[in-house]
């Protein structure tokens, strides 16, 4: 580091020319890289995928995309079978409107299901083309005016509805979430933030580190969509996660070089100072960051790996600007944007040398208040569900939910949103599709299967059957109901497999979670292993991957309960409880999550190991450490919190509860592990914190350090920061 920053400084303009041209760049490969992007979902190998994948080379339509509901309630005192006439030609002219689609109405099949109890009201279901991008018109918005022209021409009440169109938020001209404006909005709550810690327009230097790290960062990603595909939610992780993360590291930085130049040392020493401490922290932070989205490369789902490849950019690019610009901007313009000089860095804040005074004192009592909190804030953990959000949730009013309800009070199943289809092939797929309605018919948890004699449904060689299931198979206590049908289909020739929302909830569950301890496990190992070089400890990394886990199991807790179980949802967002968390992102979660918060503890324990070589004893550590970091993190843990709030605007249900969950856990970690628990279990274990075999140091390349007796412990005579 002190090499690094010799070289920055004897080269500042040329470093700062370099990064100038990348910011230009990094502008123009912002603006392109939206349309580079992919929208894949695909998950090969896996038997719901792989049949969903022969489907639409078939019949160009279906599968996991679930279907568009066309809906009728004909006037009181009559009924569909009296008006049949005139509904199956408004049925027939929207599947004129939507070639390449898939229909299937009460004329087609004569199946009464297709009605409801009441005799008023019936449907149609239209299962679109795959989704390719966010500019493609969705059947529904075809839909609308041919229904609504019938609407006045009849008399009856046309509509539609549907999973995606309730998950859109009822609206058709919904085109997702603005990436300026949630990042300007991120922007405005960090600059707010750093203007309250440096009181100077210092606050300004992390936020244009941020902007060259994010631009950059969309430069590699550009080059990086030539030669691989890159999911779409790779731009808003950029955008946010990268505000953060840039904001943070250029924090810890920054407050070191102001506190060295308050200790009487000249800017260049100043520079050189900060970026041996504190710039040694930022690179090890970024490495627990990178090695965290390692848990997403090794799973077989390109969208995660997409994101895993795209996230691990964000800290890597954000260390190499902090770790070359930032310095060249103090050791030039520094002092002179130090200014208004309110605030002054010579001393550790007051009011956190006392919290970490009082933490040391009741030490036990800490640790075990903030093990009871975390422990409560888990313990929801166990009735996760990994699913899909119910249609309960996506929303509450408008059209499409009052068209849904009505078909459900009508006697219509739930399932009606998320039905499987079952793909024949062979040499005689009708007779075996006649066959497969009566079994699946049958099985456990089904209503209704049915499979017209119509060319969208039965061709040569193929045919496609449709099972509706009693409930919403969107999440994984429901999607069993999918083992029931393969298991009823069992002997009828030319089944090729089940395809759906429920085959897909399974497949990511296979896909993911069943092989994802193995990836938690090399995570932690790799992270202790750079952690033991970083504290030069045995203790401090252990503790450190432990409480990440804790944090983060306390997080997934805490999401339960707000999204799950919408004990905070209804009243933040107005949505009803989810009923599951949306199967890829738990994985997503955990891999930001314990990289981010890994960062605050090495911010930390890092300060602490340096005060500890000081002074030699624990206690006095703990106390100038949190002392000096504990403003910081505080800072850190607020600006990352209001980038995931401004994420959190987004329209999309999924989208806000990642971003929830990423702020939850922020906050949590922050503040009841980094601020509370962290400190107690550190004076808890005294010198056992410092210890380092000489195999270990030998292997790491670092010093030795023996559990020596501690120079001086609380009770005895007061060194700086340690209690009386």
């Amino acid at each position: 580091m002190v090499r690094l920053a010799e070289f920055v400084l004897h080269h500042r303009k040329r470093v700062m020319l370099f990064w100038l041209v990348m910011f230009l760049v990094g502008g123009f490969a912002a603006s392109k890289v939206p349309d580079r992007l992919t929208v894949d979902f695909s998950l090969p190998g896996q038997p719901g995928y792989e049949t969903e994948k022969q489907l639409l080379a078939t019949f160009g339509n279906g599968g996991s995309n679930p279907p568009t509901i066309a809906v009728v309630t004909v006037p009181q005192g009559t009924t569909v079978d009296e008006q049949l006439s005139k509904i199956t030609p408004v049925f027939d002219q929207v599947q004129a409107a939507l070639p390449g689609t898939r229909t299937v109405d009460y004329a087609k099949t004569h199946n009464k299901a297709f009605v409801t109890d009441d005799g008023r009201t019936t449907y149609a279901l239209v299962y679109p083309k795959p989704f390719q991008s966010f500019s493609d018109v969705g059947p529904e918005v075809a839909m609308k005016p041919i229904l609504a022209k019938a609407s006045t021409s009849t008399g009856f009440d046309f509509g539609v509805t549907g999973y995606n169109l309730l998950a859109a938020g009822d609206s058709s001209s919904s085109t997702g979430p603005s990436l300026l404006f949630e990042t300007m909005l991120g922007a405005l709550g960090a600059l707010a933030v750093l203007c309250f810690l440096f009181a100077s327009f210092l606050a300004f230097v992390p936020l244009m580190i941020a902007a060259v790290s994010i631009l950059t960062t969309f430069v590699i990603v550009l080059l990086g969509t030539y030669v691989t595909d890159v999911s779409f939610v790779v731009q808003f992780l950029i955008a946010l996660v990268g505000l953060g993360v840039a904001v943070d590291y250029s924090l810890l930085v920054v407050n070191r070089w102001r506190e060295e130049r308050a200790h009487g040392h000249d800017n260049h020493e100043a520079v050189v100072i900060a970026m041996k401490y504190a710039g040694h922290a930022v690179l090890a932070s970024a490495g627990t960051v990178a090695i965290s989205l390692c848990a997403l490369l090794v799973i077989p789902v390109p969208l995660l790996r997409s994101m895993g490849l795209g996230g691990m950019l964000i800290p890597l690019v954000s260390t190499v600007v902090v770790l070359t610009l930032l310095p060249a901007l103090l050791g030039g313009i520094g002092p002179r944007v130090d200014w208004p000089r309110i605030r002054n860095e010579d001393k550790p804040s007051r009011a956190w040398t006392w919290w970490a005074k009082l933490v040391v004192r009741r030490r036990w009592l800490a640790a075990g208040t903030a093990l009871v909190i975390l422990g409560l804030l888990i313990a929801p953990i166990f009735g996760i569900k990994i699913g899909q959000a119910q249609t309960s949730s996506l929303a509450s009013s408008g059209p499409a939910y009052e068209q849904l309800k009505t078909l459900r009070d009508g006697g219509v199943p739930a399932g009606i949103v998320s039905p499987m289809e079952v793909l024949i092939t062979g040499k005689d797929p009708s007779g075996s599709a006649d066959r497969a309605i009566i079994a699946a018919g049958k099985a456990d948890g089904v209503a209704f299967a049915f499979s017209p004699d119509d060319p969208q449904w039965r061709q040569r060689g193929a045919a496609v059957v449709d099972v509706i299931p009693h409930d919403e198979t969107v999440d994984s206590t429901k999607a069993h109901v999918v083992d029931q049908v393969k298991e009823s289909l069992t002997g009828i020739p030319g089944v090729v497999g089940i395809a759906g929302v429920g085959p897909t909830v399974l497949d990511y569950i296979n896909a993911v979670y069943k092989n994802f301890p193995y990836s938690l496990g090399l995570i932690a190992l790799v992270t202790f292993l750079l952690l033991v070089r970083t504290f030069r400890s045995i203790v401090l990394p252990v503790k450190a991957v432990l409480l990440n886990v804790i944090s983060v199991a306390a997080t997934f807790g805490a999401t339960v309960l707000f999204w799950q179980e919408g004990h905070g949802s209804d009243a933040v967002f107005g949505i009803q409880p989810t009923g599951a968390v949306t199967f890829w992102l738990p994985v997503l979660i955990f891999a930001f999550l314990f990289g981010l918060s890994m960062d605050y503890e090495v911010f930390i324990l890092a300060r602490m190991r340096e005060e500890y070589d000081k002074s030699g004893d624990t206690d006095t550590a703990v106390v100038a450490g949190l002392g000096r970091t504990g403003r910081l993190v505080t800072g850190a843990a607020l600006i990352l919190f209001l980038a995931f709030t401004a994420l959190a605007a987004s329209p999309g249900t999924d989208i806000k509860v990642f971003a929830t969950a990423l702020g939850i856990g922020i906050l949590i970690d922050a503040t009841i592990v980094r601020a509370l628990l962290v400190p107690a279990l550190v004076s808890i274990f005294g010198r056992w914190n410092w210890w380092l075999p000489s195999w270990a140091a030998r292997t790491m390349r670092v010093e030795p350090h023996a559990a020596v007796p501690e120079q001086r412990r609380s009770g005895e005579p007061e060194l700086v920061g340690a209690d009386d």
